[in-house]
């Protein structure tokens, strides 16, 4: 038995944060069990929001995620406007997804450039990747600022933004303030082709996955903020549904809760959304796609980091055709009056599906909360892919055999948290 710990990275987990543990029990040449355990102890959100107003799961569920806040207040936001009948203005609505694209702009260029990239250029970390190719981190921070420089025209700031509410936003620019942001989002766009090329270049170990895919979709458009549900088994379905077909259990080993849909594991995030949506992608995207070499599906999970390249593009030529077509709304949002009811929101995090639900008394106060977000999502997946890795290198020693694995655990992106922490790893063998 062997074991190694190494330091990590990433970003935060819905309901869990810190340090995640891999266990790995071989036996006879054979892989027993595969556990990806998250140990820290829940976050409650979903109990603290009861007896709160409906105005305010936006601002509190925010502080779940430093990383996609605005995942966040939009699923929250769908989800009330939902349970009170209310519908965004078209011109708010664009707002709202103009300032997503600001958060996936920054999440993809975190992960691509400080998180994975490393992986595949055979450096430990983005320090390291830094004092070699000084240049590469340089653009991946350029295209992070792009983003945050989008998510405080706004949101009002980066990180936990303070300008969305429930019904819209607080205040708007008017069209002459986005120019400036305009210009920075096309230098952007020439980083982000960049980055496409750039990935398409990198080794990618072969792994198809077979799980069956969930993400939004919307007709005409790659879905963001909003949608309906669609999986590549054939299924499609309302967010008022979700929960219908979407079931967490708790497991032992782990303080986050695990899905399953339909009764089987399945995946959401950027894999999911471009096998299901890539048709939907603008042009300038869909045209970086083929030169990169992938087709209308992707399921080798270490090509995300390319279909997040991708998407990186889609974003900021997304953001610059709302901001060409933006006039300041006639007003920053419309009345959300409290009511009775029971309202289903969803949106696309940069990490996949997240689902809210809120039950509402007749005074507008929260009755129950349910929020169900990507990673706990494709925890089953994750293990079971961990599991396949494991079992076709076998021949590996154990330091290159867990390096293997902390590589398909990055594939995902999972939220296990917002700062640095260790991934331990134990080996057992029989």
């Amino acid at each position: 038995m062997s074991h190694r710990s190494r330091q990590l990275k990433v970003s935060s987990l819905a309901r869990v944060e810190g340090e995640g543990a891999l266990h790995v029990r071989i036996t006879g040449g054979t892989v027993e069990r595969v556990e990806l355990n998250i140990y820290e102890p829940p976050r409650f959100f979903e109990a603290f929001l009861r007896g709160r107003a409906h105005t305010e799961p936006p601002d509190i569920t925010a502080r779940i995620c430093g990383i996609c806040p605005v995942a966040y207040q939009t699923s929250a936001c769908n989800a009330i406007e939902q349970a009170c009948g209310v519908t965004l203005d078209p011109p708010l609505a664009d707002v709202r997804r103009l300032l997503y694209c600001g958060e996936w702009i920054s999440s993809h260029a975190l992960h691509i450039y400080l998180l994975h990239a490393p992986d595949f250029l055979g450096h430990p970390d983005a320090i390291s990747l830094a004092t070699r190719h000084r240049e590469i981190v340089e653009r991946g921070l350029a295209l992070k600022k792009a983003g945050n420089t989008l998510l405080e025209t706004f949101g009002g700031r980066a990180i936990h933004p303070v300008n969305v509410r429930v019904g819209g936003f607080y205040s708007l620019p008017t069209r002459a303030e986005l120019a400036p942001l305009a210009e920075v989002l096309r230098r952007a766009l020439d980083i982000a082709l960049d980055t496409v090329r750039w990935t398409a270049g990198f080794e990618f170990p072969d792994l198809e996955l077979d799980h069956d895919f969930l993400a939004a979709y919307e007709p005409g458009r790659y879905a963001i903020a909003d949608g309906t549900l669609r999986t590549t088994s054939g299924w499609a379905f309302s967010p008022r549904e979700f929960s219908a077909h979407v079931v967490e259990s708790q497991v032992p080993h782990s303080t986050a809760l695990h899905a399953s849909l339909d009764g089987h594991r399945y995946l959401t995030g950027p894999l999911a959304r471009y096998t299901l949506n890539s048709a939907q992608l603008s042009a300038t995207a869909r045209q970086a796609a083929a030169e990169a070499g992938l087709g209308e599906e992707c399921r080798n999970p270490f090509r995300s980091i390319l279909v997040r390249g991708v998407e990186l593009v889609y974003a900021v030529d997304e953001a610059l055709r709302l901001i060409d077509q933006y006039e300041r709304p006639s007003r920053p949002s419309v009345d959300v009056p409290p009511r009775a009811g029971i309202g289903h929101g969803i949106s696309e995090a940069p990490r996949g599906t997240l689902y809210h639900r809120y039950e509402l008394d007749d005074g507008g106060l929260i009755r129950a909360a349910d929020i169900v977000p990507p990673t706990s999502q494709n925890q089953a997946a994750i293990e079971d892919d961990l599991r396949r890795v494991v079992s076709g290198n076998l021949g590996l020693d154990d330091a290159a055999l867990t390096d293997l694995c902390e590589r398909t655990i990055r594939n995902y992106d999972p939220c296990i948290s917002c700062s640095a922490h260790f991934l331990d790893v134990t080996w057992e063998h029989r």
